[in-house]
């Protein structure tokens, strides 16, 4: 599925066009296999497992794909298709962390 649908799908963003223009103007990372890509292109395809992290007005997400829904559902019905995950410590690599 592509990246601008799945954020869209899971309610991160309210269009579609939206979700399309943060991702060409600030980019998004995908992790997938321990490999993580910077992508800057909304038709790249997400996958169950993969690991994506993009900002948007809510502030910086990283996530963990569940499952790629098949409509835009209510908001319950799309926090099931990802889970939040959040850096340990040491992982962090911001300075004084």
């Amino acid at each position: 599925m592509r990246l601008d649908v799945w954020l869209w799908r899971a309610r991160f963003f309210k269009t579609r066009t939206s979700a399309s223009e943060e991702i060409e103007t600030h980019g998004a990372r995908i992790e997938r296999d321990g490999q993580v890509r910077r992508i800057d292109k909304p038709s790249t395809t997400v996958a169950s497992g993969d690991l994506v992290s993009f900002t948007n007005a809510g502030g910086p997400h990283l996530l963990r794909v569940l499952d790629l829904p098949a409509r835009r559902g209510p908001a319950p019905e799309a926090a099931l298709c990802y889970e939040r995950v959040t850096a340990s410590p040491a992982t962090d690599d911001r300075p004084g962390r």
